[in-house]
């Protein structure tokens, strides 16, 4: 793959700023930050703990802290948003080529994208003009996690260059053994029927808690779709954007406020 870094008339390797929501200890950054390594200069800057479900949420309540592993990434305690921002404005001398996040531990499909903190990672690499990968799993526990990395690399060297920039993709990968994840498609997102509600529980002083229920199950599921796609073993490539203005209705907003 070519690098579209050229400095001196030399080409020198793609640099890729990589983040996620499951933390910087999860498998999936753990085995993505792997397989990039070979092709890319990569600075990992990920959340300290587990911080799904963040959806694009900045920390402005609280200073945030920075500190390194022993591996080289970078950890802070905020959201992946928080992480990126400061990578991109704090930690990085050089505009990274690529942001990518993940891989989560779990699709971000449909509705899902909204709340996911994988995809708001991507998404701030975005707002700041870079363009952005979300990869997750199609689902839970990791199962054949190296596969999905390699199959990230190969997505990555054979469609960067045609990015449009930037661009936002999300990304969901069945799990399957490398060798059968042969067939990406283009897709749109699906949609889900509301979540379920909450569960009620009690916490050790009496007191009630609740907890956040399950997803709702799938309400568009069909050809086209972001789900279709996965259930079928196929690798799903949605295009994101950010704009939620609902151009329909605005001949109409603006006549009743005439």
């Amino acid at each position: 793959m070519r690098s579209p870094a050229i400095a001196s008339g030399k080409i020198s390797r793609m640099r890729i700023l990589i983040s996620n929501d499951d933390g910087y200890l999860a498998p999936g950054i753990n085995a993505l930050a792997e397989a990039l390594a070979p092709i890319a200069e990569i600075v990992v800057v990920a959340p300290d703990s587990n911080r799904s479900g963040a959806s694009n949420s900045l920390s402005l309540d609280r200073p945030l802290s920075v500190q390194r592993a022993a591996n080289g990434f970078y950890f802070v305690n905020g959201t992946p948003s928080d992480c990126v921002h400061v990578a991109l404005t704090a930690i990085l001398d050089t505009k990274p080529d690529l942001v990518v996040s993940g891989i989560n531990n779990g699709p971000n499909m449909g509705d899902d994208t909204l709340y996911s903190g994988t995809v708001a990672a991507a998404t701030e690499g975005f707002l700041f003009g870079i363009p952005a990968i979300a990869f997750s799993q199609g689902t839970y526990g990791w199962e054949h996690i190296d596969a999905a990395a390699r199959h990230a690399r190969d997505l990555i060297q054979r469609y960067y260059e045609a990015l449009p920039r930037p661009c936002l993709w999300n990304v969901n990968i069945p799990n399957r053994p490398y060798e059968q994840l042969n067939a990406v498609v283009a897709t749109r997102l699906g949609r889900r029927h509301q979540s379920e509600p909450v569960i009620k529980a009690k916490d050790p002083r009496g007191k009630d808690i609740y907890w956040i229920g399950p997803p709702g199950a799938c309400k568009d599921a069909g050809e086209g779709t972001d789900f279709h796609a996965v259930a079928a073993g196929q690798t799903s490539i949605t295009p994101l954007q950010i704009d939620l203005t609902h151009t329909s209705q605005l001949s109409a907003l603006a006549k009743a406020l005439a």
